[in-house]
This record gives C-alpha cells, sequence and structure tokens, in this order.
C-alpha cells in the first residue's frame, strides 16, 4: 500500500510525493503542521498543506535568502528574520563572522518545536548565543523595531496569518525598521505559477525603497520548481563579496553566483517592468 501526499499548488497543479512515514501531525492556534518521511525528499514540513521544507532541498532557499542580502550589506551585524520557524534562515545568517545579532520572528511556537524535534541538521543554530527567538507577530513587531541592518521575510504563502506580509505597508514597516543602509528581501513566490503575486511584492517593496532587485533560484519543492526572491535596497550597497566569505562553507550559494543572481530571463524582466 502507497500513502501519498499532494500539495494543490494551484487550481491546476499539484504536487505528488510518496509518503512512508507520517512523523507528527497537529492542529498548532495558526494553521495545521505535519511532518512526513518522503521517499523521495527525505524528511518534510508542511504547513496547511503547503511544503515549507524538505532535508533535499532546504539548502538552497535557506542559503539564497540569506547570504545574498548580507553579501551586498557593507557591514551586517544585526539581522531579523520574520518567519522561517525551521531555524535554516538563522543558520546560514551565523555564518557570516560580523553578524552579532539573529532575530527570529516566529507566531507559532509550535513550528520550532516540530523543527527542533524532527529537523535539528536545520534548526541548529536556534540555540547559538546570537540567536534570539521571538514568539510573536511579525507585523506588529516590526513596528517597532529599530536599526536592524537585513531584514528577512521567510513567510508561508500569502493566506491566513502570512497574509498581511505581502501588503505595501507591511514593506514600509521594515524601511522604517532598517538601518541608513539597510537591506530586506522577501520570499516572493513562482513566476511561472504566481506572476501576480511576483508583481504583487515586487512592486510593494518598490513603493517603500529606493532600490529594488528580483533574483532567483530553483528549488524543486516549491510551485514549478523555480523561485524569486525580492530585494529592497535602503542605501548604499557593496560592490564585490568580502574576502571572509569565500571560504564560507555552502552547497549553492557562491561569490560568483552572487555577481551572476541578478541577471533575469527575458520574460521575468518583463514580468517586473
Amino acid at each position: 500500500m502507497h500513502i501519498w501526499f499532494t500539495e494543490n499548488q494551484t487550481e491546476d497543479v499539484s504536487l505528488g510525493l510518496r509518503v512512508q512515514s507520517v512523523l507528527w501531525h497537529e492542529n498548532t492556534a495558526y494553521q495545521e503542521l505535519a511532518v512526513l518521511d518522503t521517499a523521495a525528499y527525505g524528511r518534510m514540513l508542511t504547513l496547511d498543506g503547503a511544503v515549507q521544507t524538505t532535508i533535499a532541498d532546504e539548502f538552497v532557499y535557506h542559503e539564497m535568502i540569506t547570504h545574498v542580502p548580507l553579501s551586498l550589506h557593507l557591514n551586517p551585524k544585526k539581522v531579523a528574520v520574520i518567519g522561517g520557524g525551521d531555524g535554516g534562515s538563522i543558520r546560514e545568517i551565523l555564518k557570516h563572522p560580523s553578524v552579532e545579532e539573529a532575530h527570529l520572528i516566529e507566531i507559532d511556537d509550535k513550528v520550532v518545536a516540530a523543527a527542533k524535534r524532527f529537523f535539528p541538521e536545520i534548526s541548529v543554530s536556534l540555540d547559538h548565543d546570537k540567536a534570539f527567538v521571538h514568539y510573536t507577530d511579525g507585523i506588529a513587531w516590526v513596528k517597532e523595531a529599530s536599526n536592524y541592518d537585513v531584514i528577512i521575510v521567510d513567510s508561508t504563502d500569502p493566506v491566513g496569518p502570512a497574509e498581511g506580509l505581502f501588503k505595501p505597508e507591511f514593506y514600509q514597516s521594515i524601511f522604517n525598521a532598517l538601518g541608513e543602509h539597510g537591506i530586506m528581501v522577501a520570499q516572493s513566490e513562482s513566476p511561472f505559477l504566481h506572476p501576480h503575486l511576483v508583481q504583487r511584492v515586487f512592486h510593494g517593496v518598490r513603493s517603500a525603497f529606493p532600490t529594488t532587485r528580483l533574483y532567483l533560484a530553483s528549488v524543486p519543492t516549491y510551485p514549478s520548481g523555480l523561485w524569486s526572491f525580492t530585494m529592497g535596497v535602503k542605501g548604499e550597497m557593496a560592490t564585490q563579496v568580502r574576502p571572509e566569505l569565500f571560504d564560507m562553507i555552502t552547497r549553492y550559494w557562491t561569490p560568483k553566483l552572487q555577481q551572476s543572481c541578478f541577471i533575469l530571463p527575458r520574460f521575468i524582466e518583463d514580468l517586473v517592468r
């Protein structure tokens, strides 16, 4: 007997994965949470039936949402992640020697608990002495934040508690919470399957920031496998990757990739023009 997990990514597209075992399932105060062991991608975390991370491909997403903005900041010391309760973004942020504080703002403590129990290789840095976990609403938190160097919006899709993380006023709050040369980045969905959301995030960020850039990465378990990230820059950026980052241990991001990731296919250039 075969058990399959199916994520309905749009009305016309679904992803099906064979499940070897169900490791955990619960309804939290905010969402349905499940941890599944899949044949193709290993352990997988889902929220409300949507894939959030898997052992096999998580490194792509977590490296690209963190190292691209952190490499462009002149001297990142104080960094925050809104969402991202699995801890993968915190793990990557703390690879940067200059970082002194890495704050995780997660509304659902059950996500962090599941990550620590079932994904130790992803959540490994949540107990680091530079990591600070805040269980609160990211929209309210950012309105009170100040002088952050980089803020990363590692959110779920724009439904339920994450809906407000895709609105222009939220990006304006992030702008206000950043320091003089602050940088933000947000995951901005699939150019193939969610072009309207890519445009929504890009234009929302552009309404708040003087410089807005979009870049891509290939994440196999995310809708269409091609994923976008939208970055807003408040001031001056670094022009070259800092020397200490050339020896950073990664599996997807490299200094050469950093220099090329903003070169977009023409159809995506047209999408956000």
